[in-house]
Parts: structure tokens; C-alpha cells; sequence
């Protein structure tokens, strides 16, 4: 095992905070997900697989969350019937596949893997199915994301200030937005060393593409698609917000300022997460509309829709040589995809996984153990039919969670809901697209967590030797310290 520079700055920050106040945690943990290239650990003994800056901030998440609560509000985001529930559910019966059935179905399926070499970039081959490293690490990837998703449920239930939550997406898009910046401009200056330190991660890093003649953005992750997904979440979630008039210059900054970090990441996944957000954003806005005294900008959207088109109509008159020049751009981002090496690549990805769910009977081979290029595809290959039904669940009971109707959520509350929605369904859009492991990232379980814990009817009162819970089963006290 081998720490990275930023690892141990990453340990420091860790052990500063189980000495802060609880929601510098938070913060430090929603920021650390924009480090998508960063591992703070290297582990030969894995084959050189990476842990990410994320995954080792979110053990000094946990345990200040345990210190400040107990363990029962993190138990709590588990209980039955709940999206938490499902979650959990969901991960022992992937770890239970990642380990049962590599061995069940070894050599008689061909699954499309990571390939690790110490002291050398990952590189993915198709080869007969066995157990690796890919189970393990998927397997810690996703106890970890359950893990997440139960302390931020533990925070937002404890605490009820989703100020907190909205705080916390804030910075971490202003971050986000920051490393775009400073990859275009280390990029045209020379300087891209400059960045190395959160790009230590052993991927094959596409930092230095161009697209169109314009600089692919990737920030601090390893491609600029990777980039486009994460910062599609933050978008849907910042624009969300400012539909809902919360804190509406900074968000409408930030969220202008990630739409353009997504237009020129000219990522194909982006522009159809847009496709996706934008009308949800829409509609959602009008709906709210009906229901509150202050309508989220219905009528400022509706124009939109009707200036846009005027606007395409007249540029297409007065600059006919500009849409030529955009239309072979969209060719190649989009039109022309299929056809080049990466489409035909991650056709193939497609392929493999299909057979394999085929060939292992809707079983799966394994948490860990196909790659894909959707996230569907994914699912079906790995945890079989039966996780890809455990999935659905989870995503609909997040999805169509609603606020109490107890009169106790605050219109903020109602805004970070909302907003954690938006970025959870982001998330989503472009991993059915492009999803290629099991992981969706932390930042879907932070999202998830928070909504279940805004959509909770249960009110946590403070009393002066604990805390009482007051809910259908009646009070009971809960302890943990401060």
C-alpha cells in the first residue's frame, strides 16, 4: 500500500474534522467527490487498484456522524419499506454474487474486465470470467456508497437543515467549476503538470483531448465524459434550486457556469442528460406552480421555449457558414459516434455483457465482474435480473419519495428535496447511456440518502440526555454525542 500526496492531506482533513463541528463533514465530503481522478491510495497487492480521495474521506464522515449521533439514526435509513431498505438489500445480494459467482460460472463466460499492472495505467480486455480484483473492489465501492448513503440520512434526520445540503452543493460546484478552469488554462499555457496532484489515479487519463477544435474539458477526473456526468448532477441540482428562488444569484451563476463546463466538455452523454434535465426542470416548475405563492419561474421558462427558437431561426438566416461549421461539430460529438473506434468499442463492451447475462441463466456473473457502456447492461450482467429489479425499486422509491405533510418542512426543505431529486435523476440519465461499473460515484448516495431522510414524517426532538423520535411506533430515545 502506497499513499498519494493528496492521500495524506486527505487523512489531516479527516482527523480535523472529527474535532470540528459535524457539518464541516459534510461539506468536506460531498466536496471530495468532485476529485474523480485523485486516489489517495495505491494497493499493489490489488493489482495496483486505486482508493479514491472520496472513498477514504467518507470513513472520517462516518465516524464523526457516529460520534455526534450513535449508531441508531444511521440504522434508522434501513428500515423496511424504505428506499434505504432496498439499497441495502440490493448491495449483500450483489457482495453475495460477487463471490459466489465468478466460481459458479469460472471459464464458461467471457466478460469484458479490467486488466491491473503495477506501475501502469488499467487497461480493459475480454477474457474467460473468473474471480479478480474487479470483485473486490466493486464490492468495497458498494458497502461504501451503502455506508454513505446511511450517515447522510443520519445528518440531514438529526439535524433537519438542509441549508446544510444546499451549502455543500453550492462549494462543490463552485470547485468543480474552479478545476474546469484551471484544465483549459494549464492546458493552453503548458501547465498541465501543474494538476498532477489530483490525477493520480492508475486510469488511462484523456486529459489532453480536443474534439472540434475546442479543448475537451475534463477537470480533475480522467476524461472529460466523466466530467460531463458529475457535473450534469451538480447543474440539475443548482438549477433546480434556482428555480425554487433559493439563494437565486449563486445559483444561477453556478448553474449557468456547469451548463457551459458541459457544452464544452463536448461530451455526447452530456448533451443527452440534457435532453433529459431540461425537460424535467420544466415541467417540475410548472407543476410548482399551482401549489406555492411564489411559482418557480414558470413564466420566465415558458419563454424560453418560445424565444429559443426564434433565436436558431434568425442565426440560421444571417450566419448560414455558422451552421455548417456547428453541424459537422454534432457530427462528429454525436451523428458519427457509433462509427468511430470508441462506439465500435463499447459496442463490443455491450455485447459481451449481453452474453453474458444470456449465458449465466439471468444470474449475472458477479458484482465487479462485466464492464458495459450502460448502466443497464451493466446491471444485467453482473447481479442479474433479480438486481436489476432490487435497482428499480431503489430508484422509485427515491424518485416519488414526497415531503411530510406534517407542516414541519420548511420551503428550503422542500427546495433541497427537489433539488436532490434533480441530480440523483441526472445521475441516472447518463449512466443508462454510459454507466460502465456498478459504481455510480458517492455523490448518488449522498442525493439518495438526503431525499429519504428531507421525505421523513418522523421528528427528532433534542432532549437534555439524548434525543427522542417521535413516529408511528411512539417515542424512543436515541443517545450519541455531540
Amino acid at each position: 500500500m502506497s499513499f498519494e500526496l493528496i492521500g495524506f492531506v486527505t487523512v489531516l482533513a479527516g482527523l480535523g474534522v472529527l474535532m470540528a463541528p459535524v457539518h464541516w463533514a459534510l461539506t468536506l465530503m460531498v466536496v471530495s467527490t468532485a476529485l474523480g481522478s485523485a486516489a489517495a491510495i495505491d494497493l499493489p497487492a490489488l493489482g495496483g487498484a486505486s482508493i479514491l480521495v472520496p472513498n477514504v474521506f467518507l470513513l472520517f464522515f462516518g465516524l464523526r456522524v457516529l460520534m455526534a449521533y450513535g449508531e441508531g439514526p444511521v440504522l434508522s435509513a434501513f428500515v423496511p419499506a424504505g428506499a434505504g431498505f432496498w439499497l441495502m438489500v440490493l448491495t449483500f445480494f450483489g457482495v453475495l454474487t460477487a463471490f459466489l459467482s465468478p466460481r459458479l460460472f469460472q471459464g464458461a463466460v467471457d466478460v469484458m474486465t479490467v486488466e491491473r499492472s503495477v506501475g501502469a495505467r488499467s487497461f480493459i480486455s475480454l477474457s474467460p470470467l473468473q474471480f479478480s480484483s474487479n470483485n473486490i473492489t466493486q464490492t468495497v465501492y458498494a458497502l461504501g456508497g451503502l455506508g454513505c448513503f446511511g450517515f447522510c440520512y443520519a445528518y440531514l434526520r438529526r439535524t433537519m437543515a438542509p441549508s446544510h445540503l444546499i451549502n455543500a452543493l453550492l462549494v462543490a460546484a463552485a470547485v468543480n467549476i474552479a478545476f474546469a478552469v484551471a484544465d483549459v488554462v494549464t492546458y493552453f499555457s503548458g501547465t498541465e503538470y501543474l494538476l498532477s496532484v489530483v490525477r493520480t489515479a492508475n486510469y488511462a487519463l484523456l486529459t489532453g483531448a480536443e474534439k472540434g477544435g475546442l479543448k475537451r474539458i475534463s477537470g480533475s477526473f480522467p476524461e472529460a465524459s466523466a466530467f460531463a456526468d458529475y457535473t450534469l448532477v451538480l447543474f440539475a441540482a443548482t438549477a433546480s434550486l434556482w428555480l425554487d428562488r433559493v439563494r437565486a444569484r449563486v445559483t444561477g451563476v453556478l448553474a449557468a457556469a456547469s451548463l457551459a463546463g458541459l457544452i464544452f466538455s463536448t461530451s455526447a452523454t452530456a448533451l443527452l442528460g440534457l435532453a433529459v434535465v431540461f425537460p424535467f426542470l420544466w415541467i417540475r416548475s410548472i407543476l410548482t406552480a399551482f401549489d406555492r405563492s411564489k411559482p418557480a419561474r414558470p413564466v420566465f421558462l415558458a419563454a424560453l421555449f418560445l424565444v429559443v427558437p426564434l433565436v436558431i431561426l434568425a442565426i440560421v438566416n444571417l450566419f448560414p457558414e455558422m451552421i455548417a461549421t456547428v453541424y459537422d461539430f454534432l457530427d462528429e460529438m454525436l451523428l458519427s459516434k457509433a462509427d468511430s473506434q470508441s462506439g465500435r468499442e463499447r459496442a463490443m463492451w455491450n455485447t459481451a455483457a449481453y452474453e453474458a447475462f444470456i449465458n449465466t441463466f439471468g444470474l449475472g456473473a458477479g458484482l465487479g465482474s462485466a464492464r458495459a457502456s450502460s448502466y443497464l447492461l451493466v446491471l444485467l450482467s453482473n447481479v442479474g435480473i433479480l438486481g436489476f429489479i432490487l435497482f428499480c425499486i431503489f430508484v422509485a422509491a427515491t424518485l416519488f419519495a414526497r415531503t411530510a405533510s406534517d407542516g414541519v418542512r420548511s420551503a428550503e426543505s422542500r427546495a433541497a428535496m427537489r433539488a436532490a431529486k434533480a441530480g440523483f435523476g441526472a445521475a441516472l440519465s447518463t449512466a443508462l447511456v454510459s454507466g460502465t461499473v456498478y459504481d455510480l460515484g458517492l455523490m448518488v448516495y449522498i442525493l439518495g440518502g438526503s431525499v429519504s431522510a428531507l421525505a421523513c414524517r418522523q421528528i427528532i426532538q433534542p432532549t437534555a440526555t439524548g434525543a427522542r423520535l417521535i413516529g408511528a411506533s411512539g417515542p424512543r430515545r436515541m443517545g450519541g454525542i455531540r
